[in-house]
């Protein structure tokens, strides 16, 4: 399951980093510097644990820095939606990688929380 899924995760998040990078360029100035950086260290933090999960032990507590930090994203871009910084489109695109993403790191957690109860 892990070498599957490390197939399927990494892409996935550099994808999502590829069209979340892209459209923070378009922010207005100010808020490209203030919610653009937050942003971006969110997404970087989501692919560095990733990467982690297969890399060091303690995966289940890297699992759940993953999905913080997707939670934290979706505020993200709802607050740039709501604001009219981003359109909707660009809300639905982002909206529907996080929720790929999040359902892989759902299973994950759902696997190793299962493992480390044996």
């Amino acid at each position: 399951m892990k070498q599957e899924d490390n197939l399927i995760l990494i892409p996935k998040i550099e994808n999502y980093i590829e069209y979340v990078l892209k459209m923070l360029v378009k922010l207005p100035r100010t808020e490209k510097f203030n919610i653009g950086s937050e942003y971006k260290n969110s997404i970087y933090t989501l692919l560095k644990s990733a990467i982690y999960i297969y890399k060091i032990g303690n995966k289940l507590y890297y699992c759940n820095i993953m999905d913080a930090e997707l939670i934290m994203q979706r505020i993200y871009v709802r607050i740039m939606f709501n604001n009219h910084w981003i359109d909707e489109k660009k809300y639905k695109v982002c909206m529907e990688h996080i929720h790929e993403i999040g359902k892989l790191v759902g299973g994950l957690i759902k696997y190793y929380a299962k493992n480390n109860q044996k």
